[in-house]
């Protein structure tokens, strides 16, 4: 039976950088990696923490460098994703991250649009931009790079907040949040993944964020259960990155049962699939094997990523048949 049809809500596309479109680009754009093979630098995807994966992360955006790089990046996504059941996907990208090495932010956008815009046609996957701001750079260098991506808000139907989350409140953002809410932008934010359940209210309250990332540590707080609850704000989980980045020990301790139990509007992901040995349908497989979940548990996720997308109704009643009729 092919896989489930499902939303994918969490999904940053430098994250899906397999080894091998790696070496490719690396030879096309001449970088150097301080790799000598494909295997060696896939051994190298074994992390501590959250740090330890960034840095690793961030280094290997050197070989993306041209508009043709990112749509090339793009598209091997969705190829893979739809081979794992995925017809809608919205995809976060770090402009800052590419914009310190030199690039353009348009060179980033037209790139992942350009793929974006054949997904349909090409993979049967509709789509959405998410564009991130990396929350341990200054909130001065999110609003210069909201503004240098203005002309491109159209391409834009959200923003978000990722990296390095400790000590990185989402308060530090406010100011680049409210310009992204004037402008008719959707906002999520990461929250409550290595962070306190302090962050998932700061994400609500100061950032007025319409979907919360991660946010396992919700559990944390009661209230603040209750609130995700009866508010329905959808959680975007991700199961086997939190247990590569050591945010639980295994799979099979994941809070997902419990945040199902407690009404929550739960949503499971791949985050970064390259690095964290998995995409989307491996993810629901993850969670159904460790967690013993029934077929009806993986439909109530899978609708729940449809509920909790920024389709259009029209579209997401067209999507929850499909899973429906599965």
């Amino acid at each position: 039976m092919p896989p489930i049809p499902k939303a994918e809500l969490h999904l940053h596309i430098e994250g899906t950088l397999e080894p091998e479109l790696a070496f490719a680009l690396a030879a096309r754009n001449s970088v150097e990696l301080p790799y000598l093979s494909e295997a060696e630098l896939r051994a190298a995807y074994s992390f501590s923490d959250l740090q330890s994966f960034l840095d690793l992360y961030y280094a290997l955006m050197a070989v993306l460098r041209t508009e043709d790089d990112f749509a090339d990046l793009a598209d091997a996504y969705l190829a893979r994703a739809r081979a794992q059941g995925v017809r809608h996907a919205e995809i976060f990208f770090d402009p800052q991250a590419h914009i310190a090495r030199g690039l353009e932010i348009g060179t980033v956008i037209e790139g992942l649009t350009r793929a974006l815009d054949a997904a349909e046609e090409r993979h049967g996957i509709s789509t959405r931009l998410i564009m991130c701001f990396l929350r341990d750079e200054s909130a001065e260098s999110a609003l210069a790079t909201f503004e240098a991506a203005r002309p491109y808000l159209d391409r834009i139907a959200a923003v978000g907040l990722d990296s390095a989350e400790v000590g990185n409140p989402p308060s530090k953002f406010r100011e680049v949040y409210a310009r992204a809410r004037e402008a008719g932008l959707k906002c999520v934010a990461h929250a409550g993944e290595e962070g306190p359940p302090a962050y998932i209210w700061e994400a609500l309250d100061l950032l007025g964020v319409d979907r919360v990332d991660h946010g396992v540590r919700c559990m944390e707080d009661d209230a603040l259960v209750a609130r995700l609850a009866a508010e329905w704000t959808p959680l975007t989980l991700c199961p086997l990155s939190n247990v590569r980045l050591r945010v639980i020990d295994k799979l099979a301790d994941h809070p997902l049962p419990a945040m199902l139990d407690a009404g929550l509007l739960v949503t499971v992901n791949s985050d970064d699939p390259a690095y964290f040995g998995g995409y989307a349908d491996d993810n629901f497989t993850g969670v159904r094997d460790a967690l013993g979940l029934d077929d009806e548990t993986l439909r109530t996720l899978a609708r729940n990523s449809f509920h909790a997308s920024f389709l259009d109704e029209e579209t997401r009643a067209k999507y929850l048949a499909e899973v429906d009729a599965h």
